[in-house]
C-alpha cells in the first residue's frame, strides 16, 4: 500500500465508532477562553472549523479544565455544569464539519500551574518543585479523600457536557505532569492510603476517572487518554509502570491511547533531546509505542517529530501505532492533512523557535508563545505567519505581560 492509502484508511475504535482517516490533531493549548467567564468564544469555533475543513480525521482540543479553582494558565476553558452549553455547541458544530471527529481533552493541572493564578494548588501529596522552578510554582496542598471523589465526579460531569454539546469523544489528559499524571507518579504521589503507596493504588485515580466518565456517557462514546511513556524524572513514573497502566486501562475499556512523555520539570514532549534513531523515524516516542503494542490491542497514537507522509505511513505499517498525531504543523497550515492525503509535501516544516536570548531558549518558552500566536491569528480569521521571528514574538509577549502587570511565568511546553 502507498503512504496515501495507509493514511487515508478509516479506523474503527473498540466502542464501535469509526474515524475517517489515520491523522490525529493532538492537543495544543489555545488559551482562547474568556478570561472572565472561562467560556469558549467564536475564536475557538473559527480555529476548529479551519482544522475540520483541512481534512484531519480526529481533532483533539486543547485542555479544558474541570474546576474553575484550578486553571493551568489564563484563557483556559472550564466546564463545571451546563452554563456554557450554547457556546460549546457552536464550537462542536464547527469542529465536526466534514465528518471530523472532535474530542474534548479534559484536564486538571494539580500542582502544575504558575504562582498567583489560583488561590491554592493541590496534588496527591505536598511535594514541591525542584529548586530552579520553586520560585514560579507553589508547593501544593495534599488532597483530602472527599476532594478526590469530587474531582472524579467533575471529570464525569465535564464529559457529559461535552457529549451534550455535540463533541464526539473525550480524552483524559494523563500526561505531562498534570493531576492524573501526578497520581500515577511515585515522585509526586507519596500517599499511604488507598490512592497511593503501590503502583496499583496510584492507578486507582485514573481508572476511577475512566469508570465515571463511561458511566456518564455510555458504552458507544469514545474515551481516550494521553499517557506518559515515562516522566523522565528520578523516582518518577517508569516505562514498566506505564505499560502496566495501559494494560489496566485496556481492561477498563479505553478506546485510544496517545503516547507522550515528560513534565514541566523534564519536558521530553518538546523533542528537544532525541536519539538519532528516533529522529530518523520521525517520532519522539515510537520505541515505547512498539512495546505498548505488545501490551494492548487498543489503537495507539504517537505525536511529535513526523515530517513526511512516508514517515507517518511507515509508523503505521510497522504496527507500532494505528494513527499519527500532528500538532505544531497544523498551526502553520490548517490544511496539512489534505495535502498529505493528496500525496503532497508540507509547505512548511516545524523548526525550533529561538530568540538568541540564552535563558529564554533554554526554557523552550517559545515553543508555546510562538505557536500560540499562530493559533490566535487563525482564531481571528487571519492566516498564520510561519516566517515571523522568535525574537519579535517574544518581545511582543514580554511587552504585553508587562502592560498587564503579569509576573514572569514559565509556560508549559505542550498541552
Amino acid at each position: 500500500m502507498s503512504a496515501v492509502e495507509i493514511l487515508s484508511a478509516p479506523l474503527t475504535l473498540p466502542c464501535g465508532v469509526t474515524v475517517k482517516n489515520r491523522l490525529l490533531k493532538s492537543a495544543m493549548s489555545e488559551a482562547l477562553g474568556d478570561h472572565r467567564t472561562a467560556a469558549p468564544g467564536m475564536a475557538l469555533s473559527r480555529l476548529y472549523g479551519a482544522w475540520a475543513d483541512g481534512g484531519i480525521g480526529l481533532c483533539i482540543t486543547g485542555n479544558v479544565m474541570i474546576d474553575a479553582r484550578a486553571l493551568g494558565e489564563p484563557g483556559n476553558v472550564v466546564i463545571e455544569d451546563d452554563r456554557h452549553l450554547a457556546t460549546l455547541r457552536a464550537w462542536a458544530e464547527a469542529g465536526t464539519r466534514n465528518g471530523t471527529a472532535l474530542w474534548m481533552q479534559l484536564n486538571h493541572p494539580g500542582k502544575q500551574c504558575p504562582k498567583g493564578l489560583n488561590r491554592e494548588t493541590v496534588s496527591p501529596s505536598a511535594v514541591p518543585f525542584k529548586k530552579d522552578m520553586a520560585a514560579l510554582f507553589a508547593t501544593p496542598r495534599a488532597l483530602r479523600e472527599d476532594e478526590i471523589h469530587d474531582l472524579i465526579r467533575r471529570f464525569g460531569e465535564a464529559a457529559a457536557q461535552a457529549q451534550a454539546a455535540g463533541f464526539t469523544g473525550v480524552q483524559i489528559h494523563g500526561a505531562h505532569g498534570y493531576l492524573v499524571s501526578q497520581f500515577l507518579s511515585p515522585h509526586h504521589n507519596r500517599r499511604e492510603d488507598d490512592w497511593g503507596g503501590t503502583p496499583e493504588k496510584r492507578r486507582r485515580f485514573v481508572l476511577a476517572v475512566l469508570t465515571e466518565i463511561r458511566r456518564r456517557v455510555g458504552p458507544a462514546f469514545p474515551i481516550g487518554i494521553k499517557l506518559n511513556s515515562a516522566d523522565f524524572q528520578r523516582g518518577g513514573f517508569t516505562e514498566d509502570e506505564s505499560l502496566d497502566t495501559i494494560r489496566a486501562l485496556t481492561a477498563a475499556g479505553i478506546d485510544l491511547v496517545e503516547i507522550s512523555g515528560g513534565t514541566y520539570e523534564a519536558p521530553a514532549m518538546t523533542g528537544i533531546k532525541q536519539k538519532d534513531s528516533t529522529r530518523a523515524r520521525e517520532a519522539y516516542f515510537i520505541d515505547f509505542a512498539a512495546k505498548a503494542r505488545e501490551a494492548t490491542t487498543v489503537p495507539l497514537v504517537v505525536t511529535g517529530g513526523f515530517r513526511s507522509a512516508e514517515g507517518m505511513a511507515q509508523a503505521i505499517h510497522s504496527g507500532a501505532v494505528d494513527m499519527v498525531g500532528l500538532a505544531r504543523g497544523l498551526a502553520l497550515e490548517t490544511d496539512l492533512p489534505k495535502r498529505l492525503l493528496a500525496g503532497q509535501a508540507p509547505r512548511y516544516h516545524v523548526r525550533p523557535i529561538r530568540t538568541r536570548i540564552p535563558m529564554v531558549d533554554r526554557m523552550a518558552i517559545m515553543e508555546v508563545v510562538w505557536y500560540t500566536r499562530q493559533l490566535h491569528r487563525i482564531g481571528r480569521g487571519l492566516p498564520p505567519q510561519p516566517e515571523v521571528s522568535g525574537l519579535r514574538v517574544f518581545l511582543g509577549y514580554a511587552a504585553k505581560s508587562i502592560w498587564h502587570g503579569a509576573r514572569p511565568q514559565r509556560l508549559r511546553a505542550a498541552s
